[in-house]
């Protein structure tokens, strides 16, 4: 497998907080709630800013009602099961009327709960009963259950942008619910790379591959040329392990105000004004409105209709929210000061019950920089290293008899490699192949390991295959042209086929001279290492002609360094000989100025095919008050930026063509 990113030192968690690597699936049903966060075995998830064009009624449920000024809110229970505290067991006046519970429960709360739940307006008869009245502010979200009807593909799903992309709100939502900032997330088909850009946008660390080249190649541009917030750590000291500072909003219940000590100070010191300005109002009805009828709402009174006069006043929940129009215009003035006092009082009960709610972190919100941007840049890894091959010659013997070698050996596997090579052939660029009439095996050789002969040319071409699962190494290249030089009649060719090249053996294939004998690389589909999936046909795309790159170092005059890269040198197979492909057909090169012979860390990327909304050019109306345009047009280009000579001496230059073959070169610096 090809790996895109990889970074180090991190932790896989999952749902469940089970011990070890993975992550444990939770079955979810209507009943069970996502949600996600910290050291919680249930993960808490909840979003925020509903669309008001999904489902209103699945949205709001049964907020259906509404006060003069709009806020939304319903109707609750006030009594609980139990009718076993005395505490909760009394008669409440409401409005005049008196409100008991039935003889099978009690009040949730005590009489100076009750109470308080009163003076900020929490309090609702309704059908006989009394109840509590619940406001979808007190809890502006909604839970996501098993049903994300809004991931589908049409209405608020994303844009699509690649064939092969998974929608971002489900990587989100499973990616947000298993894992904290920090975390490392793996993604072993990476497709368009969706995965890896949701993860680096939430703050998690990746690690992504593919099989399919073209594959890598897309999701390296996505990735390079992405940008996001820059969210704000709690503990800057702790890196992204400390986490993110999240918003948070209050989360109102009935405890949370019959609790609260600071309503009745906030209604001792306001509710005088309403009371002063209620008793000027009633004067005036008193005084000028005498004869007048009017129909009480609420209360005691509900429904009836008194005549306003000397003997009638107004209480404080019969004032009506709107000044009726027979009124004496003298009562406008005491009414609006009633009001204004009564609104006044309320919003300091509103924010003294938000303040003193438990707050619910919002995971899904931490809080973005507005002065920060985060950029993607070279992945700290771009290549893993090779691992290190015990010579054969000084490998101790095994203790025991290795059975495994005998059921899936070297020499199965590439009987195997010899059948399909010779049915398909070697692809080469424009269309053109490589097809042998026959292929052999030949005795006494260890690093050649078939001879054929080409269709067309009659040729003769050495075979020489790399490991299952390791790069070609450079002393395999030296070994096998050394057998070359026993086998008679000489042959023309020699084709090294390997699932990946080790740097120094791909440099010697490109550049090693070998008298009458032209060394050529193939890259072998990974296919070849799962036979169960692989088709059976003549058709088959599993061996690919690797151009050489044509790359030009050359020193400046104020002493720095620069690479020109001219484009792939390819094999033509009708003509035998290596020609220039030009640089039209480059998708992507990555330079490494300081090449450490083990992994390249590309500090220069350029996407010469890139279009108008491609490549860099992505990243243009995002950063565009700090980034310096002049140098968009060089990263399209196939001539690096100047650079001084790195510790190491080297460079690396790797060069992806049209089809995501890839290419690497590597030259010493002066």
């Amino acid at each position: 497998m090809m790996c895109l990113g990889v970074q180090t030192s991190a932790r896989i968690v999952s749902v469940t907080k089970t011990a070890g690597f993975g992550a444990t699936l939770i079955p979810v049903t209507q009943d069970f709630l996502l949600w996600y966060g910290k050291n919680t075995t249930r993960v808490k998830f909840r979003a925020l800013n509903i669309p008001k064009t999904m489902v209103e009624e699945e949205d709001y449920g049964n907020y259906k009602r509404f006060t003069v000024d709009g806020s939304r809110y319903r109707i609750d229970n006030l009594t609980g099961q139990n009718n076993n505290v005395r505490s909760c067991l009394f008669e409440y006046p409401l409005h005049g009327l008196k409100y008991t519970t039935p003889s099978t429960r009690q009040w949730k709360t005590t009489l100076n709960g009750m109470k308080r739940l009163q003076i900020s307006g929490r309090l609702e008869a309704s059908g006989g009963g009394m109840y509590y009245k619940r406001f979808l502010a007190d809890f502006p979200l909604r839970p996501i259950t098993d049903k994300w009807g809004d991931t589908s593909t049409g209405g608020f799903a994303d844009e699509k942008l690649y064939v092969v992309q998974t929608g971002v709100k489900v990587v989100e939502r499973c990616i947000l619910m298993t894992t904290d900032p920090g975390d490392i997330v793996l993604d072993i088909t990476c497709g368009s790379g969706t995965t890896a850009a949701v993860a680096e946008k939430w703050g998690r660390r990746w690690i992504t591959c593919d099989t399919s080249r073209v594959a890598i190649t897309l999701a390296k541009q996505r990735m390079m040329t992405a940008s996001f917030d820059y969210y704000e750590l709690r503990y800057p000291n702790e890196g992204l392990k400390g986490g993110f500072i999240y918003d948070t909003v209050p989360h109102v219940t009935l405890k949370s105000i019959a609790n609260n000590p600071e309503i009745d100070v906030i209604y001792d010191d306001m509710h005088p004004k309403i009371e002063s300005a209620l008793a000027k109002l009633n004067a005036m009805l008193q005084n000028h409105a005498k004869g007048l009828n009017f129909t009480v709402t609420e209360g005691v009174r509900k429904k009836k209709t008194i005549v306003l006069g000397p003997k009638e006043s107004l209480f404080e929940w019969e004032v009506p929210f709107n000044l009726p129009t027979d009124w004496p215009a003298l009562c406008k003035s005491p009414f609006e000061q009633f009001h204004a006092a009564r609104i006044v009082m309320q919003k300091k009960m509103d924010a003294s019950i938000a303040a003193h709610a438990d707050q619910e972190v919002l995971y899904d919100k931490p809080k973005v920089s507005k002065n920060k941007l985060r950029i993607t840049g070279p992945f700290t890894v771009e290549a893993v290293p090779f691992p290190s091959v015990i010579n054969i010659d000084d490998a101790e013997p095994p203790s025991e008899p290795d059975v495994s070698v005998a059921r899936s050996g070297e020499t199965s596997r590439q009987n195997r490699w010899r059948d399909e090579l010779l049915k398909t052939g070697v692809r080469g660029k424009g269309g053109q192949k490589i097809e042998f009439s026959s292929m052999e095996t030949l005795p006494d050789l260890r690093y050649i390991h078939a001879i054929a002969t080409m269709k067309d040319t009659a040729d003769r071409v050495l075979v020489s295959f790399g490991p299952d699962h390791a790069a070609l190494e450079q002393r395999q290249v030296e070994l096998a042209i050394h057998e070359c030089g026993m086998i008679k009649p000489a042959a023309k060719f020699i084709l090294f086929c390997a699932f990946t090249f080790d740097p120094e053996a791909a440099k010697d294939i490109d550049e090693m001279r070998y008298p009458g004998v032209t060394l050529l690389k193939a890259q072998m589909n990974t296919d070849l290492l799962t036979e169960d999936l692989k088709k059976a046909g003549k058709s088959n795309q599993s061996f690919w002609l690797m151009g050489q790159p044509d790359v030009e170092l050359r020193q400046r005059s104020d002493g720095t360094y620069e690479v020109e890269v001219h484009g792939f040198d390819y094999f033509d197979v009708a003509t035998g000989e290596l020609k220039s492909g030009g640089k039209k057909n480059i998708a992507v090169w990555m330079l490494d100025t300081d090449y450490d012979n083990r992994s390249l860390f590309p500090r220069q990327v350029f996407f010469p095919m890139a279009g108008e909304k491609d490549g860099w050019n992505r990243l243009k109306k995002t950063i565009r008050a700090e980034l310096d345009e002049s140098r968009i047009d060089a990263f399209h280009g196939t001539v690096s930026l100047p650079f001084e000579k790195g510790e190491f001496g080297t460079i690396a230059v790797k060069i992806v063509d049209d089809r995501g073959i890839e290419s690497l070169k590597i030259m010493k610096v002066g």
